[in-house]
């Protein structure tokens, strides 16, 4: 039953046993302490005025003075006084409700002989109380004369404690229906944004992720409601990303496969003429589908850096090899379109990194640099040693160069500044996304820098080897 309670109802029930708890462990403590005390002082008033009584008493037989002493204390104050001479005389005029023989036995006839007081506290039927009564020896040298017996009943404590609890039960009460109906209205502010945050929840898993909770305090539920704003913020924006990358893939797979079910269905359905048309549609054919099998590969290495789940293979490597060997394969393109390359490479930085995908690096920025380079253009790699135990390649052309607002694109999925020329140049959109996640790898970093119509930097800085 109460796992079906909502958090207000419990939270409620919750201080509402702790308030009752408090209230009647203070009632108790309280009617404890009071009695105590009261009891207490009692006693010690009636030992210290049976002292002082006590004093009047110079040895030998009991004097009509002494009586007369005894009986004006009893009509002007309020304790009752018994003198009695023979101490087997108490049982008689004792007001105990107590067998006789427990009046005084034996034990504490030794204590009145030692001079010692007795207290006592018992309950008298005739007043239907409670008393206390105190016994004080009157000694002559050894011998016990007499004993002063003074009690007063503890009635007022009794009827003192009964006003007390009407008090306190009447003021309990209200009090509880005050917290009745302060608590739920505090209760109801409190869970209020929890009850919000539980409605955007649920729209949440159906798929609705811009619904948002309203923030307005700054305690532990604002900061929770904060959170979750930033998580569906995150979760939208991931949401969102992903119906991108799908309408991407679908895009980029659209072109090659309508080119490989076309031509493949022009070569059988026979509609080539000759042979040199259908080597020219396979040709076409075989080119596409090395575009999505490129496509598809990127995708795979895409997801495996960013899933940290690509095994790299480090080892030391002598940077600057690396770069000359992985732009050998340009010398061709480069000739072709007249471009100059220039190197200046510091051949004593080494790195510890896996081979394969530093080149791979190299080939993706490479790529992108002859492909915007126009014809007699130049392209620059430079590699130096920087003062922070790091090196940073500089990878710079001539090209066409990127605009601001797109500079701050480069590295998203499929994202192309001139995708007609990207898609015949056969890329995938893929490529820089990639380098970034490779240089985030090697626990590098990457910056791009570009002028319209002037060029494009790439710079990227990793760490050199012991260091």
């Amino acid at each position: 039953m109460i796992k079906n309670l909502t958090l207000g109802q419990k939270i409620w029930i919750i201080i509402s046993l702790a308030i009752i708890a408090t209230i009647l462990f203070s009632y108790l403590l309280s009617n404890y302490f009071y009695q105590k005390y009261y009891v207490e002082n009692l006693r010690k008033t009636l030992e210290e005025e049976g002292s002082r009584l006590a004093t009047n008493y110079k040895g030998g037989d009991i004097t009509p003075l002494f009586m007369d002493q005894i009986h004006w204390f009893n009509l002007m104050f309020e304790p009752e006084v018994l003198l009695v001479t023979d101490p087997q005389e108490l049982g008689i005029r004792f007001p105990f409700n107590l067998d006789y023989e427990s009046y005084i036995n034996e034990a504490e006839r030794e204590q009145l002989l030692a001079g010692e007081i007795i207290s006592k506290i018992g309950y008298e039927e005739k007043i239907g109380h409670q008393i206390m009564g105190v016994i004080v020896p009157l000694l002559d040298e050894n011998r016990l004369r007499g004993i002063l017996f003074l009690y007063s009943p503890l009635a007022k404590v009794t009827e003192m404690i009964s006003d007390i609890t009407s008090i306190w039960i009447t003021f309990a009460i209200s009090y509880v229906l005050f917290l009745i109906i302060v608590g739920r209205i505090v209760i109801a502010k409190l869970t209020r944004p929890l009850q919000k945050l539980e409605n955007a929840s649920f729209h949440m898993s159906q798929g609705n992720y811009l619904k948002r909770v309203e923030v307005t305090t700054n305690d532990e539920i604002g900061k929770l409601g904060r959170a979750f704003n930033n998580m569906a913020s995150a979760i939208a924006e991931e949401d969102e990303r992903k119906k991108d990358f799908l309408a991407n893939v679908s895009h980029e797979l659209r072109t090659p496969l309508s080119y490989v079910k076309g031509y493949s269905e022009a070569i059988i359905d026979r509609v080539v003429k000759s042979r040199e048309d259908e080597q020219k549609y396979i040709k076409i054919i075989h080119r596409e589908a090395s575009r999505m099998q490129r496509l598809v590969q990127d995708l795979l290495d895409l997801s495996k850096l960013e899933r940290k789940a690509y095994p790299l293979s480090k080892q030391p490597l002598v940077f600057a090899q690396l770069i000359e060997d992985s732009t050998e394969i340009y010398e061709s393109i480069l000739l072709e379109k007249e471009i100059t390359l220039s190197t200046s490479l510091d051949p004593e930085i080494i790195i510890h990194a896996d081979e394969d995908r530093i080149e791979q690096i190299i080939h993706n920025i490479m790529d992108n640099a002859v492909n915007y380079t126009p014809i007699g253009g130049e392209i620059s790699i430079e590699l130096h040693q920087q003062a922070n135990h790091q090196c940073e390649l500089i990878i710079s052309d001539s090209g066409i160069g990127i605009s601001e607002e797109h500079l701050s694109h480069l590295g998203e999925r499929f994202y192309r500044i001139n995708k007609a020329r990207t898609r015949k140049d056969g890329g995938t959109g893929l490529g820089i996304s990639i380098v970034k996640q490779i240089v985030a790898a090697h626990e590098g970093s990457i910056s791009f820098s570009s002028k319209v119509g002037k060029g494009t930097q790439v710079h990227i800085m990793l760490p050199i080897m012991g260091h």
